[in-house]
């Protein structure tokens, strides 16, 4: 009986291994259009521009630059 719940435990504990390394043919699936939050990047994107200039928060859905203007 010990040692079947030895087996089982062994199998059991053999499947929560942790792959960590992402392999660089693999990277193509996590760029994969699927993955996006949105569903139509480009509706997304015009709403956010429409957003920005209604509410006069320019780069408060995160953007690019420090803040100073000039990009």
């Amino acid at each position: 009986m010990r040692a079947l719940l030895l087996v089982c435990t062994f199998l059991m504990s053999t499947g929560c291994t942790v792959n960590p390394w992402i392999a660089p043919y693999e990277r193509q699936f996590l760029a994969d259009p699927i993955m996006g939050f949105e569903q139509d990047p480009v509706a997304a994107r015009y709403m956010n521009h429409v957003y920005e200039a209604r509410e006069a928060a320019r780069g408060a859905e995160g953007g690019s630059g420090g803040g100073c203007g000039c990009n």
